[in-house]
């Protein structure tokens, strides 16, 4: 009985001396951590509209209906010194260049009109084998090269026509000259194949490897700059889940069954290979993949590699994520959240890949609908182009409506206050345990839209607190 007595006072007393810390996480708890939602809005257009040699070229072209305005929608983006690079796929008839540009340094308007990349005639659709038909995503390299990734599929959405396997072109970006056109092979490309993004391993000049993500018919094409050539990766983690197809934006509800989508490179390693983070677009998680396992041709496809992909982990419910981008300077991963109207990040130095690893970089339920691509260029500023896609495609965009934004801000100003921020330090693994035993709960209060976030204290918290209280203060 003494001895009982003993240890339940040196319990007691070790709970008491904690008290403060457990003041001090309930406290810390309780407070709202909230990202400053500091991005800005940089261009936005009602519509999208082009450089013509005339006005009365542009009012020919919109007569021969070679440009109508309402069929053209920006959907990936890329920045390189002062040119913001915008692709305009050909998801409708009346597109009349489907990669273009602005100029950054050209701010007398918020809505610029577009230049044709890298002319009027790499988009003529009159060639047999046109140059350019429909890119989705491109990216620049830091050889200055500009990779176009070119499903070569025409009217998407109405009155298809296939040009041929999809493409990757790659100009030089000093004088945008074509360097190279490597067409996938037709063993590469299977029949429901739809080629929508593209990664870009650059650290030797000469031994880049571009990686393209299948999304119809899910796999991974690599491509070798130094070899000239291709091959195509399987794996289950490229596939969708069945349970995150369910897509509701808006007022837009729709199901999706694309696979692999999201594609983000880290810095390269000492051994000179990086980590490939990828994900589908219908699914909620996270996988990781060594580029070294990718690279080697033999090995990537032989079909042994099935344990060198790993699970990170999950986004949480109606997190399905479409592009994403790795900031190499702080090892932050920015994805696109469709259904939250949203951008979030994880910091890859962190080792737990949770809801409460992840941060929020921008929530708006007006200037964020459908985020629809994510940049970080090399000043270290990050991108992010909204386009309204589920009204494109389901229903109509209004031409007297802002539909396409492009918002931009320093990474460490989008990523201050957010659980990505480089300042922030994780807490001591006794507290995480401490925590644990706790029972420690949060419940978002926020409506959907809004710019904060708060967190609720779970009773069981309220109720040790009390009994704390009462034990350590209360008159013996």
């Amino acid at each position: 009985m003494l001895k009982l007595c003993l240890n339940t006072y040196a319990i007691t007393m070790m709970l008491c001396l904690l008290t403060p810390l457990i003041l001090l996480l309930l406290l810390l708890s309780s407070v709202p951590i909230q990202a400053n939602d500091n991005l800005r809005v940089a261009y936005e257009w009602k519509a999208i509209d082009f450089k013509y040699a005339s006005a009365e070229k542009r009012w020919m072209a919109i007569e021969n209906f070679e440009f109508k305005p309402s069929n053209v929608i920006p959907f990936g983006i890329e920045v390189y010194r002062t040119r913001l690079f915008v692709t305009l796929p050909r998801w409708r008839s009346g597109v009349p260049a489907s990669l273009a540009y602005l100029d950054l340094n050209a701010n007398s308007t918020k809505s610029p009109v577009l230049v044709p990349y890298p002319s009027w005639v790499a988009h003529s659709m009159n060639e047999l084998e046109p140059e350019l038909v429909s890119p989705f995503r491109v990216r620049a390299d830091r050889c200055g090269r500009l990779w176009v990734l070119d499903s070569r599929i025409d009217g998407v959405l109405l009155d298809t026509k296939v040009y041929g396997p999809a493409q990757l072109l790659v100009y030089d970006l000093h004088n945008d000259n074509l360097l190279r056109r490597h067409t996938f092979p037709l063993k590469q490309v299977k029949e429901n194949s739809f080629f929508a993004n593209i990664a870009v391993e650059d650290g030797e000049c000469e031994n880049t490897y571009a990686y393209a993500g299948d999304l119809g018919s899910p796999g991974l094409v690599v491509y070798s700059w130094r070899r000239d050539e291709s091959w195509r990766i399987h794996h289950n983690y490229f596939h969708p889940d069945p349970l995150a197809g369910n897509y509701s934006i808006g007022t837009v509800e729709f199901q999706w069954d694309d696979g692999l989508y999201g594609l983000a490179l880290s810095k390269a390693q000492s051994d000179g290979y990086a980590t490939l983070y990828f994900h589908p677009l219908s699914s909620t998680m996270e996988f990781a993949v060594n580029t070294m396992i990718l690279r080697n041709k033999t090995l990537a496809t032989s079909g042994k590699i099935y344990r060198e992909f790993k699970i990170l982990g999950s986004r949480g419910p109606n997190a399905q994520a479409g592009a994403s981008f790795l900031d190499q300077l702080t090892g932050v991963l920015f994805y696109a959240l469709p259904n939250l109207n949203a951008v979030a990040c994880w910091k890859t130095s962190n080792r737990a890949y949770t809801i409460k690893s992840q941060g929020r970089v921008y929530m708006s339920p007006v200037e964020m609908v459908f985020p629809s691509d994510v940049k970080v260029d090399d000043q270290d500023r990050l991108w992010v182009l909204s386009n309204r896609l589920q009204d494109f495609i389901y229903g109509e965009l209004f031409p007297t409506s802002v539909n396409f934004r492009i918002l931009t801000a320093h990474v460490k100003d989008a990523i201050e206050n957010t659980a990505c921020d480089i300042k922030t330090k994780p807490l001591p693994e006794i507290i995480n345990k401490l925590g644990d035993i706790l029972n420690t709960v949060t419940s978002p209060t926020g409506k959907t839209g809004s710019n904060s976030q708060g967190f609720v204290i779970n009773t069981n918290w309220s109720l040790i607190l009390a009994v704390l209280l009462f034990v350590c203060f209360s008159p013996t």
